[in-house]
């Protein structure tokens, strides 16, 4: 019933925003709303009511050229693997030198992959990117089975071996824990392709550590109650109809609530822009907003297995945690830089449950052990912006380069 009632109010939504969309094309091409104060603030409302709705496929990359020294490189996508629950996604580039390659491994946490934008523009400059483009499991049918967190680090682990040795890798928040478990897994069966770096930003290593309002969620329900209220199936009109789901739209509203009266000042502040003419300023909040209202549902097995094995029982930060039957050990690992990076104003993992990969990789010397915080910044700043590309960047690219 839950997705069934978001599905009728998207529906009831579509012709409204039908007609606001017509009504603004309309003044656009009948008058010039810029001269108009009254015919601005009448198309700056049609424009919010346009953008009133959630949308359920993953938006374009948009990285056609990126710059390699002096050079304006041309970019390409291809897929190198598909499976029916993601794809990993090269970001091949015009040229004959070779650069290290690095897997970036994006969150499954109710938005695409496509978040990462910004920090893949960035690292392409000087790497051979690719990254784990999520699907949708709304799209996914039932018959290509369960989608849970051992799929999730299996994914990874074919993944590696896909691209082979020598590989990097740097994944961001949620997915800290999968490349760890990833890595550790690897490195206790002496996999020849197991990464050379590993750098965990923003990630939820051991969640005991200084508490965020997204832990104390977590930890402020049983299991069963997650369940319960926010598992919904798949309406018939899908391909993955049945399919037990944390739906895209339920994770947004957690999101957003944690931090509504910023979500609901951005808006008005679009609005006056739109008002005023300022397109520049309204293209950025645009922008922002058509990646944070694409979303994603996630399946139900990963969804629970997440809020359960990473958030309320830690299990492995306490060295509890299973692989397949076998138990998860980070002190396995003993040839692989480790760079882990969090962001002084992060409310959503806060500092200290990053770093705490370096108490369990006991097997790693301490010059292959690096911790950076950056200043100054929140959950996104720590892979998106301007610190980002001056402060952080630099700091991964040098580990990349002296574990290659």
């Amino acid at each position: 019933m839950l997705y069934l009632a978001y599905q009728a109010q998207a529906d009831l939504m579509l012709p409204i925003r039908a007609v606001a969309q017509t009504s603004l094309d309309f003044l656009n091409s009948f008058a010039a709303p810029e001269q108009n104060s009254a015919l601005r603030n009448l198309t700056a409302a049609y424009e919010l009511i346009t953008r009133a709705g959630l949308t359920h496929a993953r938006p374009p990359y948009g990285i056609k050229r990126v710059k390699v020294g002096n050079r304006d490189v041309a970019v390409t996508e291809e897929a190198l693997d598909v499976t029916p629950f993601g794809t990993l996604l090269h970001f091949k580039k015009d040229l004959a030198v070779a650069q290290p390659k690095v897997l970036v491994v994006a969150p499954l946490s109710g938005h695409f992959a496509t978040l990462l934008r910004s920090l893949v523009r960035t690292m392409l400059s000087d790497h051979d990117v690719c990254i784990t483009d999520w699907h949708n499991a709304r799209d996914v049918g039932m018959e290509h089975g369960v989608f849970g967190y051992d799929e999730y680090v299996a994914h990874l682990i074919r993944w590696y071996e896909k691209l082979g040795n020598p590989v990097h890798t740097v994944a961001v928040c949620q997915p800290c824990v999968q490349v760890l478990t990833a890595a550790s897994v690897m490195a206790q069966a002496g996999h020849p392709d197991r990464p050379r770096s590993m750098t965990l930003m923003a990630g939820p290593i051991d969640t005991r550590i200084n508490p965020t309002k997204v832990n104390e969620l977590a930890m402020g329900k049983p299991i069963d109650w997650f369940e319960r209220n926010l598992i919904a199936r798949v309406p018939i009109r899908y391909a993955g109809a049945g399919r037990r789901v944390y739906p895209g739209f339920m994770q947004l509203t957690a999101f957003m609530s944690m931090n509504i009266d910023r979500h609901r000042k951005a808006h008005l502040d679009l609005y006056d822009h739109l008002a005023r003419g300022d397109h520049d300023k309204a293209q950025v909040t645009k922008d922002f907003y058509d990646e944070y209202f694409a979303v994603l549902d996630l399946a139900a097995e990963f969804y629970l297995e997440t809020v359960q094995w990473i958030f309320q029982e830690a299990r492995l930060a306490r060295g509890v945690l299973d692989f397949r039957g076998e138990r998860v050990d980070p002190g396995a690992i003993r040839r692989m830089a480790l760079l882990t990076v969090e962001g002084e104003k992060d409310d959503i993992c806060s500092l200290g449950q990053t770093a705490a990969a370096h108490d369990l990789c006991t097997g790693l010397k301490p010059f292959m052990k690096r911790h950076h915080m950056q200043a100054g910044v929140g959950h996104y700043g720590v892979f998106s912006g301007r610190r980002w590309e001056e402060q952080v960047y630099p700091i991964v690219r040098n580990v990349i380069l002296s574990a290659e």
